[in-house]
Order: C-alpha cells, then structure tokens, then sequence
C-alpha cells in the first residue's frame, strides 16, 4: 500500500495541503474503509483502477489533483444497503471534512465534494472536463473483456448478497437501463472512442441475462 499512500500525498500537496503531518494518517483511514470485508468490488483494486486512468489522462484535466482526491473518496464510504445516492452523500461529506482537516483551500474542498456528488448518476456537463475524467474512469470497467465484466457484475452481486434475487434483478436492471439511457457513456474523446461500443455491448448482454426468458423461474404445472 505504499504505493497508494505516496499517491495520496502527492495529490493532496499538490492541491494545497497544508498539515504534512497528518497526509498519512487521513490515507490510511481511507484505505481502511476502502479495505472493508463486505466490498467486493469497491475495494482498493477499484481505487487504484480509477486513479490508473486519471493519472493516464490527466492531460484533458484542469485539476487533475482534485479529480485524484476525488477518486480517492468517492467510494470511501460504501454500504450496500444504503438507500439511493446516500453513499455519494456521505462520500462527499468525508472528503469535505478530511480534506479541510488538511488545510486544503475551501474553493479545493468544495470542488472535491462536488465531483464525488458526480459519481451518483455519472450525468456531466459538457464543459466539464475534470467531471468527465473521473466518471470515464468510475466507469471504466464496463469497456473491460467480456471476462472481466463477468467478475465485475458477479463480485457487485456478492455486495449485494443480503437481497433475494427477483429484488437484485429488478435493481440491477435499473441501474443498467439507467446507465445505458445516458446520451454518451464516456465523455473525453479519446475514451469514447475506444470504450463506448464494448461498454454498451456489455451491458446489455447482462441486461439480457437479467431480463431474459432464461432468467425467469420455469411454470409449475397447470
């Protein structure tokens, strides 16, 4: 994990942070609530997946040391219970309290907070390009391999393991259609390019298997 840590400080200093001291001890607490057992798929593999593609095109960014603050807490607080975008909500408010905590500048802090909110819907505006950046790479595991979106949506199901399976495909499924209904999945143009026709092929592939006839239970005799 020394990696990760020394990528966190590095963001943070460089978007402003003033408590040297204290840069390790608030990546740690990140990387134990990222470390949770009930995560399976928002885990640190997750994180460093996401910082992997911001770091790969921070070029496209204003303030690609926001976007990495704000891969770091958009998933920091993660239950699979929670209702709507309570997660976001609660991701938000943490990295509003760290990160003020480190003495990072308000107008950093309420940026951060604003690109976490982001990741609810992934809906971005079109002028937005540190917007764009992080949600392209949330979202980057749906332009994988068949394979590996395989062990995505299968390690997302164990996350939710504590709901009935009629209830998770209904869910499941909303979330699909939600996803597939936004105009564009990825946003800058070197991502959309090669990531938007295998994403959306994805998806519907396991939207199929969600709602297909083999999904539903067989009639019991008449």
């Amino acid at each position: 994990m020394a990696d990760l840590l020394d990528r966190w400080r590095a963001a943070a200093r460089d978007a402003g942070a003033t408590d040297p001291a204290g840069l390790t001890d608030t990546g740690q607490q990140l990387l134990r609530r990222w470390r949770e057992p009930h995560r399976h798929y928002h885990t640190v593999d997750h994180l460093s997946a996401v910082l992997d593609v911001v770091d790969a095109y921070a070029g496209l960014a204003g303030r690609p040391d926001l976007v990495r603050l704000a891969a770091w807490c958009h998933d920091a607080i993660y239950d699979p219970r929670a209702s709507g975008d309570a997660n976001e909500r609660d991701s938000a408010e943490l990295a509003d309290r760290l990160l003020a905590g480190l003495g990072l500048p308000a107008a950093a802090v309420t940026e951060v907070r604003r690109l976490v909110l982001l990741t609810a819907g992934h809906e971005v505006a079109t002028d937005d390009a540190d917007g764009a950046l992080l949600c392209d790479a949330d979202l980057a595991v749906l332009a994988t391999s068949p394979p590996a979106y395989d062990r995505y949506a299968a390690a997302i199901r164990r996350e939710y393991a504590h709901v009935p399976d009629p209830d998770f495909r209904v869910g499941r499924a909303r979330v699909l259609s939600g996803l597939l209904a936004l105009p564009a999945l990825f946003r800058l143009p070197p991502l959309a390019a090669r990531w938007e026709r295998p994403a959306r092929a994805n998806l519907h592939r396991e939207l199929t298997a969600l709602t297909g006839p083999a999904s539903r239970p067989t009639p019991g005799p008449a």
